[in-house]
């Protein structure tokens, strides 16, 4: 049985913290234990507010921002790349910004396109995996005004970009996330990899997939600074679901490269939870968490997931997306798991909190249904700290799609709306948002709208 540890804050109802948070109507709520998400950050020096007020419709039809925000579209699918290598691929997913020289911003954007991509990432020499691939990523270089300077192809031939992480020494680890092989759909090559890309000179890093990390539905990665323990989520689509990883490279913190050398690869298990939807109390906590080697990385015969872990098994979650390094502790997001779907218990999203040093796993946040955290729809996406001291969370739902910050005492704001139907009048439907990320100095949120892929750069009066 898990130890229950106590929440901070005082709990308040959903309507309270709606009423807070002046998104009544928004249908969204967390609660005081988000603390425990920035324990030993930076951001747990500067508390977050209640928000920056409501938001005002766009004139232009694109971004709903609160006053005093304002937006400018960085780039748009279909519309040529300034390389000259063809137009801006589509699907926006996963992003990233990193430092450049003389106040420069690099931006490295994941482009989900599956093998029907409606426009792929156009094939360049030395920056191919597959010619088959239509997903890959592009990179974006921004003065200190967010003017494009450059935006070119930064790797090609991939499958289903989804999400990823960076890396302590500046790149970016983009994750296919599929486990087709070569012959299906028209691979050449098999998928299912990590690829590490340099925003700032992609030819440095070309289109190598790092094996030892493992093929599987990849979703999103998060490297422990001190130790260069990469963790990594599986986002599968049907039972057994994913799992939770994490890389032992030989050659840790070793930069670009490095985690060419290899490694082992390694799942989590929680002794006695086979299935982490069954935990529902917040601030369930569980110690001695165990780390077996995968038997098969490559899974050469049978998935991962599906593989014999021994006798103890394996501990298996639904809808794992979301992950990322905060203080000491890694973070990652299970979107929602259904009953309906093979889940052991239903939840509309999880985030857990593993600990490295003590190797004890926490329960830090449950949305609904049966409590009294909710979120319409599919609940969170992407995820990250925000310089106010908080989270932006992507909503990853059905209706209007916000990207939501909430403050370190759980108070919910709406940050931005989306405004592009891509439904029709009678039967709307709008682009859910992707790869929220922020400037290294914080004075820029950058978000994707996954469809039509649209990359904002949002500024304004963000509070310290």
């Amino acid at each position: 049985m898990p130890e229950t540890g106590s929440t901070t804050g005082s709990p308040a109802t959903r309507r309270e913290l709606l009423a807070r948070s002046g998104a009544l109507g928004a249908g969204i709520a967390f609660t005081g234990a988000l603390s425990e998400l920035f324990t030993g950050t930076a951001a747990a020096q500067n508390l977050g507010h209640a928000g920056y007020g409501p938001l005002i419709p766009d004139p232009d039809g694109l971004l709903d921002l609160p006053k005093g925000f304002r937006y400018q579209v960085l780039s748009r699918e279909g519309d040529p790349l300034r390389s000259g290598e063809g137009p801006v691929p589509s699907n926006h997913d996963g992003m990233a910004a990193f430092a450049g020289r003389h106040g420069r911003v690099h931006l490295v954007r994941n482009h989900e396109n599956r093998a029907g991509g409606r426009v792929p990432v156009p094939v360049i020499d030395g920056l191919t995996y597959d010619p088959q691939g239509k997903g890959g990523c592009t990179a974006l270089t921004l003065d200190h005004h967010n003017r494009v300077l450059s935006e070119r192809v930064a790797i090609a031939g991939t499958a289903v970009n989804c999400a990823g992480g960076p890396t302590p020494w500046d790149t970016w680890l983009t994750c296919e996330e599929t486990e087709d092989r070569a012959g299906t759909n028209g691979y050449t090559k098999d998928h299912g990899y990590i690829f590490e890309v340099d925003g700032a000179d992609p030819r440095r890093t070309g289109a190598v997939p790092l094996t030892a990390m493992g093929r599987f539905q990849h979703e999103a990665i998060a490297v422990d600074p001190k130790r260069g323990v990469v963790y990594e989520t599986e986002d599968a689509f049907e039972r057994p679901f994913g799992l939770f990883y994490r890389f032992l490279p030989k050659k840790p913190l070793g930069g670009t490269g490095s985690l060419r050398a290899g490694g082992r690869l390694q799942a989590m298990r929680v002794p006695g939870v086979p299935d982490l939807s069954s935990i529902q109390e917040i601030g369930a906590r569980f110690d001695h968490i165990e780390w077996v080697d995968v038997p098969d990385p490559q899974a050469a015969e049978t998935p991962i997931r599906h593989q014999d872990f021994g006798a103890k098994g394996i501990t298996h979650a639904q809808k794992l997306e979301g992950c990322y390094w905060g203080g000491s502790s890694v973070y990652f997001v299970s979107s929602f798991a259904h009953s309906a779907e093979g889940s052991a218990a239903d939840h509309y999203g999880q985030i857990w909190r593993y600990d490295p040093d003590r190797r004890r796993l926490t329960l830090v946040i449950v949305f609904g249904p049966d409590t009294d955290v909710q979120l319409p729809g599919e609940s969170p996406d992407n995820i990250c700290l925000a310089p106010s001291g908080g989270l932006m969370v992507c909503e990853d739902g059905n209706g209007a799609q916000h990207v939501y910050g909430v403050t370190r005492r759980g108070e919910v704001y709406a940050m931005a709306r989306g405004r592009q139907n891509i439904g029709t009048p009678e039967e709307p439907e709008w682009g859910e948002f992707a790869g929220v990320t922020f400037s290294p100095d914080g004075d820029t949120m950058y978000v994707n709208c996954y469809t039509p892929g649209t990359t904002f750069a949002v500024t304004g009066p963000w509070r310290r």
